[in-house]
């Protein structure tokens, strides 16, 4: 199994603080010229954007004052010297630029660049420069900026975002924080995002994952000077190919008794479809044996959904300890209710002391509970319900969606898997995991109950390792979410779509040990 502390420098996210540190510590003591480094991301940036946009132009290129302006510059020169016609802007006066920032420039309009000062150009040569741009270079605000956009630059964010135009980012978009993926004010909605040097953690989560776009990572061929930094990432990059081979193998003379018994606890009147959402994603994510316990007016429609599941109609608690009793993993939360049924079934649960999954109306009831951190348990909050266990308001858990899932870890214990673009997994160690990429297909009602099967199922299967159960359940969620909207689109997505696409994803990992042999 790998350890949650190992990882390589390609899934290292580290904070906008300790990339600015390596930076320098490659140029102090790795013998890299600082200029020399600049001109090298500009000339990978240029690179990506005839990869990506091959012959549009002409470019707007947009110039702060700091090195992200300077990387600006030399881009403007790189295209230039191949040919482009290229307005580029001086966003900050040129008058302010110094150190390497003012050698781009002097390099730039040196190689013929034309360089306006957006303090001498009036507002319509500005909107007629947008007006003939194909494409746009977002060098304005980098690393160091972590409030709202000032002026003019909120000003030229805004007017970025509404001329439609794909835009390039230079870092990472002005405006975004790059460590915590949070964005104070308006930030630049870019259709590609080039970064260097280290990967910063805010690009993946949160309003990174929705305003970067495609993100390209230049290492620049420092990557021994990261290493020899001594500077620690805060967060590692999952994605499916990375994790596929966690889930254990399964010998040739499998049976169902080895693969764990998940039994789901779910559906409170009129909310029966989540508990049969996610008792048949857990049946569908390789569980030996799936049980639910519901509402007995649901039975009917669980048993004719899915009749691999076990389903028992309860009406009080006290008939819930027997189902626990014969339980590996319990997944509770999904349409259960804060009535007093649902009140109910929390409880023996939570004093069965059997591995779980708390998710959906599990966490409101917990929230109103005093804190008892317990380790064999995974919650599964979305922002809202994260409020709600940390008694404070969603826009502080967005703020830094990182520092909030390690706070809840700290209180309640376990794994913390804090749902959202970026999803992020932290289990108490230095570093969280964060699922990288979207879906806004997923935004609808069911999803969530869906991961809380997956997950059940997983952990069921993983035994002793809930984080790696939480994480490879965000990551498949996500995965089997993007092959149904290959095929469905995203406004048309819904959760039975996901539990579908499982079986797809889970074959590319199919680890069985032992063989057989070919018969007539």
């Amino acid at each position: 199994m790998p350890q949650h502390a190992g990882g390589s420098l390609s899934d290292a996210l580290f904070s906008a603080d300790s990339v600015r540190r390596i930076d320098q510590y490659v140029i102090e003591h790795q013998g890299v010229d600082g200029f020399e480094l600049m001109q090298s991301a500009a000339r990978a940036a240029f690179r990506r954007l005839v990869m990506r946009w091959p012959g549009m132009e002409p470019l707007l290129v947009l110039c702060g004052a700091g090195n992200n302006g300077g990387d600006g510059y030399l881009i403007a020169a790189n295209a230039v010297r191949h040919g482009f016609t290229v307005h580029c802007v001086a966003v900050a006066p040129t008058e302010k630029l110094s150190g390497d920032a003012r050698k781009a420039w002097q390099k730039a309009v040196a190689d013929g660049v034309e360089v306006l000062e957006l303090a001498d150009i009036g507002e319509s040569e500005l909107e007629g420069l947008f007006e003939t741009a194909t494409l746009i270079v977002d060098a304005m605000l980098g690393t160091g900026v972590s409030g709202a956009p000032r002026e003019p630059f909120a000003a030229v964010i805004a007017q970025c975002n509404r001329s439609g135009l794909p835009v390039l980012a230079v870092d990472l978009p002005s405006g975004l924080n790059a460590t915590t993926g949070a964005a104070k004010g308006e930030a630049v909605q870019a259709a590609m995002t080039v970064t260097f040097i280290g990967r910063k953690a805010g690009l993946y989560t949160g309003q990174g994952a929705a305003v970067c776009g495609d993100v390209v990572f230049e290492a620049l061929n420092v990557s021994v000077g990261v290493a020899d930094s001594g500077e620690s990432p805060i967060a590692r990059l999952r994605h499916w190919p990375s994790v596929r081979d966690w889930l254990p193998v399964r010998p040739a003379n499998a049976h169902k008794g080895r693969f764990g018994h998940v039994l789901i606890v779910a559906g409170d009147r009129g909310f029966g479809g989540a508990g049969l959402l996610a008792a048949e994603a857990a049946a569908r994510s390789g569980a030996g044996l799936v049980s639910l316990a519901t509402r007995p007016e649901h039975m009917t429609a669980a048993l004719a959904r899915c009749p691999s599941v076990m389903v028992h109609g309860l009406t009080h608690g006290s008939e819930l300890p027997a189902l626990l009793d014969a339980a590996s993993v319990v997944v509770c939360g999904p349409g259960l209710g804060q009535g007093a049924w649902g009140q109910q079934m929390l409880q023996q649960v939570v004093e069965s002391g059997k591995p779980r999954v708390l998710d959906a109306d599990a966490l409101n009831l917990l929230s109103s509970r005093v804190a008892m951190p317990v380790s064999n348990q995974i919650l599964t909050p979305h922002p809202g319900e994260a409020a709600r266990l940390l008694n404070c308001l969603v826009p502080e858990i967005e703020a830094d969606r990182m520092a909030a899932a390690n706070k809840l870890q700290s209180l309640y214990g376990g794994v913390i898997l804090l749902k959202g673009a970026g999803t992020i997994i932290a289990s108490g160690a230095d570093t969280v995991d964060v699922a990288g990429g979207s879906n806004p297909g997923m935004a609808t009602g069911g999803m969530g109950d869906v991961l809380s099967g997956i997950t059940g199922a997983l952990y069921a299967q993983m035994k002793d390792s809930p984080l790696h159960a939480a994480v490879l359940g965000a990551v498949v969620h996500l995965e089997a979410a993007c092959r149904a909207s290959a095929d469905k689109g995203y406004l048309g997505l819904i959760p039975t779509d996901v539990i579908e696409a499982l079986p797809r994803v889970f074959r590319e990992a199919e680890p069985v040990s032992g063989g057989s042999e070919e018969g007539e």
